[in-house]
């Protein structure tokens, strides 16, 4: 399977002003992506997008267009959401059920 996936700079800008982002936005978002050597990992760029106001429903296409699953994608919302859920709560803690 896959794990690194690759999109120009001009696509991706397309994408996220497509979308109805403002143009000081989207280039903000891609100024962090080039101090970051370019290289983010999935989780933390769908929290940008989500930062810009992007719907999870058009993040998910973006996703779809530059090659990555749909398996792949729920896996990269749910870990985003478990990190939303420990920022506001803490460390969930884990509970083994036994019989």
């Amino acid at each position: 399977m896959q794990n690194t996936f690759v999109v120009s700079k001009i696509d991706l800008k397309k994408m996220i002003t497509s979308l109805g982002v403002t143009e000081g936005s989207t280039e903000a978002m891609l100024a962090k992506l080039d101090k970051m050597r370019r290289h983010v990992d999935a989780v933390a760029f769908v929290g940008m997008l989500e930062k810009l106001g992007i719907r999870n429903n058009d993040i998910t296409n973006i996703l779809r267009r530059i090659g990555m699953g749909d398996t792949k994608i729920t896996e990269v919302f749910n870990i985003l959401d478990e990190e939303k859920i420990e920022e506001t709560y803490g460390v969930v803690s884990r509970l083994r059920l036994v019989e």
